[in-house]
């Protein structure tokens, strides 16, 4: 897989220049409700599980992928990742060895090359895919 360089749309960072310039303006208590909604950071590729580089590779290759749900639009009704166009973000099963379902494990891409996030708990926080550690 290739790894140009980017920039990227980072909401942890976005985040926490928000609810600084929040709490400047409006007080503490916005920075209680502007870092309660943060549920995005980063990992390593290094430090993702081996099936999640092999969901990557498929990515790249463009499948086959092993679940007829993979591929399919990632709707972001859970508002963690940065709010984008329907249409989007795509999601694909990381398998989860011994799990009898898809299990928890995704990787959701976004439109731009190497936007790449990484759930183990099924949405519920994010980590943006950093390839160059």
């Amino acid at each position: 897989m290739s790894n140009p360089p980017r920039i990227t749309k980072r909401l942890a960072t976005l985040g926490g220049v928000a609810a600084l310039a929040a709490t400047l303006l409006v007080g503490p208590s916005a920075l209680t409700a502007t870092a309660s909604t943060q549920s995005t950071g980063s990992i390593c590729y290094g430090a993702l599980p081996s099936q999640a580089h092999d969901t990557l590779d498929l990515i790249a290759q463009g499948g086959p992928f092993p679940y007829s749900q993979d591929g399919v639009v990632f709707t972001n009704r859970e508002h963690v990742l940065p709010s984008e166009s329907s249409g989007y973000y795509h999601e694909y099963t990381v398998v989860t060895p011994g799990a009898p379902t898809r299990g928890a494990r995704r990787v959701v891409t976004g439109e731009q090359d190497n936007e790449d996030y990484y759930t183990s708990d099924h949405y519920a926080t994010f980590n943006l895919i950093d390839f160059g550690c």
